[in-house]
Protein backbone atom coordinates (compact mmCIF):
# COMPACT_ATOMS: atom_id res chain seq x y z
CA UNK A 1 0.00 0.00 0.00
CA UNK A 2 1.51 3.61 -0.77
CA UNK A 3 -0.30 7.03 -1.13
CA UNK A 4 -0.57 6.57 -5.31
CA UNK A 5 -2.95 3.52 -4.25
CA UNK A 6 -5.21 5.55 -1.97
CA UNK A 7 -5.27 8.48 -4.30
CA UNK A 8 -6.22 6.53 -6.88
CA UNK A 9 -9.11 5.20 -4.77
CA UNK A 10 -10.49 8.72 -4.13
CA UNK A 11 -13.58 9.39 -6.18
CA UNK A 12 -13.49 12.69 -7.90
CA UNK A 13 -17.28 14.14 -9.02
CA UNK A 14 -17.16 17.26 -10.70
CA UNK A 15 -19.23 19.87 -10.06
CA UNK A 16 -20.63 18.87 -6.72
CA UNK A 17 -21.81 20.28 -4.50
CA UNK A 18 -22.25 23.16 -7.24
CA UNK A 19 -20.40 23.74 -10.78
CA UNK A 20 -17.23 24.91 -10.21
CA UNK A 21 -15.79 22.70 -7.50
CA UNK A 22 -14.41 19.07 -7.86
CA UNK A 23 -15.26 17.27 -5.04
CA UNK A 24 -12.84 14.64 -3.58
CA UNK A 25 -15.10 11.52 -2.41
CA UNK A 26 -13.31 9.13 0.03
CA UNK A 27 -16.35 6.93 0.49
CA UNK A 28 -14.68 3.96 -1.81
CA UNK A 29 -11.60 3.89 0.41
CA UNK A 30 -13.83 2.63 2.83
CA UNK A 31 -14.26 -0.82 0.59
CA UNK A 32 -10.72 -2.21 1.52
CA UNK A 33 -9.91 -2.40 5.25
CA UNK A 34 -6.42 -2.58 4.42
CA UNK A 35 -6.54 0.95 3.09
CA UNK A 36 -8.16 2.73 5.96
CA UNK A 37 -5.45 1.06 8.20
CA UNK A 38 -3.03 2.08 6.20
CA UNK A 39 -4.75 5.52 6.34
CA UNK A 40 -5.20 5.67 10.07
CA UNK A 41 -1.45 4.12 10.30
CA UNK A 42 0.73 7.24 8.27
CA UNK A 43 -1.79 9.87 10.99
CA UNK A 44 -0.71 7.73 13.93
CA UNK A 45 3.32 8.04 13.03
CA UNK A 46 2.28 11.80 12.12
CA UNK A 47 0.77 12.17 15.64
CA UNK A 48 3.56 10.20 17.50
CA UNK A 49 5.60 13.41 16.84
CA UNK A 50 3.22 15.95 18.61
CA UNK A 51 2.37 15.89 22.50
CA UNK A 52 -0.99 15.81 22.42
CA UNK A 53 -4.01 15.36 25.31
CA UNK A 54 -7.15 15.20 22.78
CA UNK A 55 -8.31 14.25 19.27
CA UNK A 56 -11.33 16.68 17.73
CA UNK A 57 -12.62 16.31 14.07
CA UNK A 58 -15.20 17.76 12.19
CA UNK A 59 -18.41 16.07 10.84
CA UNK A 60 -19.17 14.08 9.25
CA UNK A 61 -15.55 12.69 7.28
CA UNK A 62 -13.79 13.94 10.05
CA UNK A 63 -15.24 11.48 12.36
CA UNK A 64 -14.35 8.53 9.88
CA UNK A 65 -10.84 9.18 10.63
CA UNK A 66 -10.89 10.99 13.87
CA UNK A 67 -11.66 8.57 15.73
CA UNK A 68 -10.16 5.27 14.28
CA UNK A 69 -6.96 7.28 14.84
CA UNK A 70 -7.95 8.35 18.78
CA UNK A 71 -9.10 4.86 19.33
CA UNK A 72 -5.69 3.28 17.64
CA UNK A 73 -3.61 6.03 20.00
CA UNK A 74 -5.62 5.58 23.13
CA UNK A 75 -6.49 9.13 23.15
CA UNK A 76 -10.09 10.83 23.75
CA UNK A 77 -11.90 12.04 20.65
CA UNK A 78 -14.76 14.86 21.07
CA UNK A 79 -16.97 16.00 18.47
CA UNK A 80 -16.96 18.73 16.26
CA UNK A 81 -21.19 19.31 15.16
CA UNK A 82 -23.23 21.27 12.97
CA UNK A 83 -25.12 23.99 14.99
CA UNK A 84 -28.36 22.56 16.71
CA UNK A 85 -26.74 18.33 16.93
CA UNK A 86 -25.32 18.69 20.85
CA UNK A 87 -27.68 18.44 23.77
CA UNK A 88 -25.87 19.73 26.30
CA UNK A 89 -24.31 23.63 26.48
CA UNK A 90 -21.87 24.44 23.56
CA UNK A 91 -19.20 26.70 22.60
CA UNK A 92 -20.05 28.21 18.62
CA UNK A 93 -18.08 29.59 15.34
CA UNK A 94 -19.57 30.84 12.36
CA UNK A 95 -17.27 30.12 9.41
CA UNK A 96 -16.91 30.53 5.46
CA UNK A 97 -16.62 27.37 3.33
CA UNK A 98 -15.49 27.31 0.07
CA UNK A 99 -18.95 27.28 -1.13
CA UNK A 100 -20.91 28.64 1.60
CA UNK A 101 -21.70 29.85 5.37
CA UNK A 102 -21.70 27.69 8.55
CA UNK A 103 -21.70 27.11 12.18
CA UNK A 104 -19.54 24.31 13.93
CA UNK A 105 -20.23 23.89 17.62
CA UNK A 106 -18.24 21.53 20.17
CA UNK A 107 -19.78 20.92 24.02
CA UNK A 108 -18.27 23.11 26.22
CA UNK A 109 -17.11 21.05 28.96
CA UNK A 110 -15.98 18.23 27.09
CA UNK A 111 -12.00 19.63 26.65
CA UNK A 112 -10.81 20.00 29.72
CA UNK A 113 -8.95 23.72 29.92
CA UNK A 114 -5.18 23.81 28.87
CA UNK A 115 -5.85 20.56 26.88
CA UNK A 116 -3.09 20.29 22.90
CA UNK A 117 -5.28 19.15 20.98
CA UNK A 118 -4.80 17.92 17.30
CA UNK A 119 -7.56 18.32 14.71
CA UNK A 120 -8.21 15.71 12.08
CA UNK A 121 -10.12 15.92 8.93
CA UNK A 122 -10.83 14.19 5.49
CA UNK A 123 -9.92 17.48 3.83
CA UNK A 124 -8.30 20.51 4.04
CA UNK A 125 -9.16 23.30 1.23
CA UNK A 126 -9.29 27.08 1.95
CA UNK A 127 -8.77 25.76 5.76
CA UNK A 128 -12.00 28.20 6.65
CA UNK A 129 -13.36 24.93 8.96
CA UNK A 130 -9.79 24.35 10.52
CA UNK A 131 -9.35 28.24 11.37
CA UNK A 132 -13.04 28.46 12.64
CA UNK A 133 -12.10 24.77 15.01
CA UNK A 134 -8.90 26.82 15.83
CA UNK A 135 -10.92 29.45 17.56
CA UNK A 136 -13.54 27.07 19.44
CA UNK A 137 -10.07 25.45 21.00
CA UNK A 138 -9.08 29.06 21.92
CA UNK A 139 -12.09 29.54 23.67
CA UNK A 140 -12.33 27.03 25.72
CA UNK A 141 -8.48 28.08 26.61
CA UNK A 142 -7.30 25.20 24.73
CA UNK A 143 -4.06 25.16 22.39
CA UNK A 144 -4.20 23.34 18.65
CA UNK A 145 -0.75 21.60 18.56
CA UNK A 146 -1.13 19.55 15.34
CA UNK A 147 -3.65 19.05 12.09
CA UNK A 148 -3.53 15.64 10.10
CA UNK A 149 -5.82 15.55 6.65
CA UNK A 150 -6.16 12.62 4.14
CA UNK A 151 -6.44 15.19 1.75
CA UNK A 152 -4.90 18.44 1.13
CA UNK A 153 -5.92 21.09 -1.97
CA UNK A 154 -2.68 23.00 -2.24
CA UNK A 155 -3.80 25.74 -4.43
CA UNK A 156 -6.52 27.25 -1.92
CA UNK A 157 -5.43 26.69 1.31
CA UNK A 158 -4.35 29.95 3.70
CA UNK A 159 -0.95 28.08 5.40
CA UNK A 160 -0.17 30.62 7.95
CA UNK A 161 -3.71 30.75 9.51
CA UNK A 162 -2.69 27.56 10.34
CA UNK A 163 -1.77 26.74 13.97
CA UNK A 164 0.64 23.77 15.47
CA UNK A 165 2.15 21.01 13.18
CA UNK A 166 0.92 20.08 9.48
CA UNK A 167 0.68 17.19 8.11
CA UNK A 168 -1.60 15.54 4.55
CA UNK A 169 -1.36 12.78 2.81
CA UNK A 170 -2.47 13.25 -0.63
CA UNK A 171 -2.19 16.94 -2.64
CA UNK A 172 -4.62 18.19 -5.27
CA UNK A 173 -3.77 21.58 -7.33
CA UNK A 174 -7.70 21.99 -6.56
Amino acid sequence: MDYENIKNSIAIVEDFPKKGISFKDVTPLFLDHKKIDFIIDEMASFAKTIDFDVIVAPESRGFLFGLPLALKLKKPFVPIRKKGKLPRKVVSEEYELEYGKAIIEISENDIPPNSKVLIVDDLIATGGTSVAIQKLIKKLNCTVVGQAYLIELIELCDYQKLEGKFFSMIKYEK
